[in-house]
């Protein structure tokens, strides 16, 4: 008989004493109804792969019609005739469906956990897990293909900017290489995309006016403390975000960046300015917590991304285009105008580089305390006559024999 919806509504159930019975449409063969002991139905095609009789569940009467089923049998049917197999093809799609872009950056990103600074697996995750490959979460790793990539970045780009969406591209394809080298991945799809253009900070250094109105712009949270800190030190953001009053010595007014805290994995000793002193004395202190900065997270500050996006709302237009890194840099290029020497500032900033190489890396190992006080002290008074809106006069005298 023909499958369609008068014949199979006179189907019954299977005699007693087996536990089905399927009906074969005589159009289609091997196109049929099973019924089960009990009443459940569904569609199956049945055919040869590999020498062996395969049979496949097609669906549910209750949700696919016959004439659907119908021409999904036909597909089927016709995949086996090639020498496909459609069961096998099935399973190795829900196989591959196990593999998804989120499970594979969760697995990544165990992976990485003692592999990476507790920073870079905050950013690992921010740019995996986040917003940023959001509609790319659900699907099986081997079907994103290149397309999809282009697409998440072109929209990074617009939404985000260049520099997130560059570092996220990188990001996705660490996770790629990573996935092909377990054998998770055939290939890396961001291969081949464009790499956004990032703006050239390199070069960035804040005026005075613009450094002020950064200064005035900061509001009086963890943000716009620790950016007041960066201007006053010059120190890279996770040093002044991660730190500990363990550091601070308020007696004597220092601040101990310790070794595992440091880029260069060593101890730096700083003199606290009155100015600094001021913003540190402002910070509530729990006893059960040593980090200044961040909502009891232990590695200090971590709201980056939200702290700078509001102090730049409150700038507006009054500061062209700026990162928190260009601090840095400033602090080094104005303490110099103001004719701190080279290596006091090098000091300062904790480098061991130019003066620090050779010979001279081996026997001189002055910490330039006074030299560094001084050169901190004026920088802060500087700071303080800027905020203040009053010009600090910088009077160079003439060497005397």
């Amino acid at each position: 008989m023909k499958l369609n919806p008068k014949t199979i509504a006179g189907l019954k159930e299977p005699p007693v004493g087996k536990s089905d019975v399927i009906h074969f449409d005589d159009e289609l063969p091997g196109f049929g109804l099973r019924i089960r002991a009990g009443g459940k139905r569904t569609w199956i095609v049945q055919y040869r792969a590999h020498g062996l009789t395969r049979r496949m569940t097609i669906g549910s009467p209750d949700v696919l019609g016959v004439e659907a089923a119908r021409k999904a049998a036909r597909k089927a049917l016709a995949k086996a005739l090639t020498g496909d197999d459609p069961q096998e093809e099935r399973q190795r799609r829900r196989q591959q469906a196990k593999f998804s872009f989120r499970s594979i950056a969760d697995s990544f990103l165990d992976a990485k956990q003692n592999a990476v600074r507790p920073r870079t697996l905050v950013e690992l995750k921010r740019y995996l897990t986040g917003p940023y490959f959001k509609p790319l979460h659900s699907m099986p790793i081997e079907q994103i293909t290149r397309r999809d990539v282009a697409e998440r970045i072109t929209k990074m780009v617009q939404q985000n900017g260049a520099i997130s969406a560059s570092r996220a591209r990188t990001t996705l394809s660490t996770m790629f290489a990573w996935a092909m080298g377990e054998g998770l991945a055939e290939q890396n799809p961001v291969a081949g995309t464009n790499r956004p253009t990032e703006p050239d900070s390199s070069n960035r250094v804040l005026s005075d006016v613009e450094l002020a109105a950064v200064w005035r712009a900061c509001r009086d949270d963890d943000h716009g403390r620790i950016v007041r800190l960066l201007i006053l030190f010059g120190a890279r953001r996770q040093e002044i975000g991660g730190m500990c009053w363990s550091e601070i010595d308020l007696d004597k007014g220092t601040w101990t960046l310790p070794a595992h805290r440091s880029k260069n994995h060593r101890a730096h000793l700083l003199p606290l300015p009155p100015l600094a002193l001021d913003i540190i004395k402002t910070v509530s202190r729990m006893i059960s917590r040593d980090q200044l900065f961040g909502a009891r997270a232990k590695s200090g500050y971590e709201q980056w991304r939200e702290g700078k996006k509001a102090l730049d709302d409150q700038l507006g237009t009054s500061v062209l285009p700026w990162r928190l890194h260009d601090l840095r840099r400033t602090f080094a290029t104005r303490l110099s105008d103001l004719g701190t020497p080279p290596h006091v500032v090098e000091n300062i900033l904790n480098h061991r580089s130019g003066f620090r190489r050779g010979i001279v890396a081996t026997y001189n190992k002055s910490r330039y305390e006074r030299e560094t006080k001084a050169a901190l002290g004026m920088w802060s008074d500087h700071v303080r006559a800027l905020i203040e809106g009053n010009e600090r006069k910088i009077v160079a005298f003439p060497a005397t024999g």
